[in-house]
C-alpha cells in the first residue's frame, strides 16, 4: 500500500474516531495509530468493523518500556486486513500503575498476547477472564522484559541429581562482569604472522 493511501486511511481513521486517535502517523510503511488507553475496545471494534478499515485480523500484542517517561509503556497492537491487504499498528501509552482494557470481547485471540504481555512487561489487562503468567515459572518474581530486569535475574533452575528434583537457588556467578575492549586479537600484537611483510 502506498504512503499516500495510508495517510489517507489515517484521515479517515482520525474524522471518524477523533475522542481516541491522538496521533497517527506513516513510518517503515506502516500506519501508526497513537490512541486512548480508556477507549481501546471501542477503537478496536471500529477497525474490526469499519467499511474502508475492515482489521478482522490479530496478528500480535506486544508491550515497549520507557522506564525515563511517566508514561512508561507503549502497548503495541498490530491488525492486518486481509480485504484490504494493508497492516496497522495500535499504540496506547499507560504509566506503569494504570490498566488497560482486554480486548478479548472484539478479538478472542487476544487472550493469550494479553497473557504474555503481562508476564513479559506486568501490565495488567483489565477484564481478562484469565490473567496469569504464560511463559514463565509461577514463582518467578519480576517481568523479564523490563529495562530495570537484572541480566542475570533472580533465581537459578537446575535439576539436583541427588535430591532427584528441581531446584531454586539465588544465582551465584562464577566470575565478575569484565569490560572488554572489543580490539582484533591481532591489534598490538609483538610478532609478526606470516603475510604480515607484505602489507608494510
Amino acid at each position: 500500500m502506498s504512503e499516500e493511501a495510508l495517510k489517507e486511511l489515517g484521515a479517515h481513521i482520525e474524522l471518524k474516531r477523533p475522542d481516541d486517535v491522538l496521533k497517527t502517523e506513516v513510518a517503515f510503511g506502516e500506519l501508526n495509530v497513537t490512541v486512548t488507553a480508556a477507549g481501546i475496545v471501542d477503537f478496536v471494534d471500529f477497525l474490526k468493523t469499519d467499511g474502508t478499515c475492515k482489521f478482522s485480523s490479530l496478528v500480535d500484542i506486544t508491550a515497549v518500556d520507557h522506564p525515563e517517561r511517566e508514561q512508561r509503556f507503549d502497548v503495541v497492537y498490530h491488525f492486518l486486513s486481509m480485504y484490504q491487504n494493508h497492516r496497522i499498528r495500535v499504540i496506547a501509552a499507560l504509566r506503569e500503575e494504570e490498566t488497560i482494557p482486554s480486548i478479548i470481547s472484539v478479538h478472542p485471540s487476544a487472550g493469550w498476547f494479553e497473557r504474555e504481555t503481562f508476564d513479559m512487561f506486568g501490565i495488567i489487562f483489565s477484564g481478562h477472564p484469565d490473567l496469569r503468567r504464560l511463559l514463565t515459572d509461577y514463582g518467578f518474581r519480576g517481568h523479564p522484559l523490563r529495562k530495570d530486569f537484572p541480566a542475570t535475574g533472580y533465581t537459578e533452575v537446575r535439576y539436583d541429581e541427588e535430591l532427584k528434583r528441581v531446584v531454586y537457588e539465588p544465582v551465584s556467578l562464577v566470575q565478575e562482569y569484565r569490560q572488554f575492549d572489543n580490539l582484533s586479537p591481532w591489534e598490538g600484537a609483538k610478532y609478526i604472522l606470516p603475510g604480515d611483510e607484505k602489507g608494510a
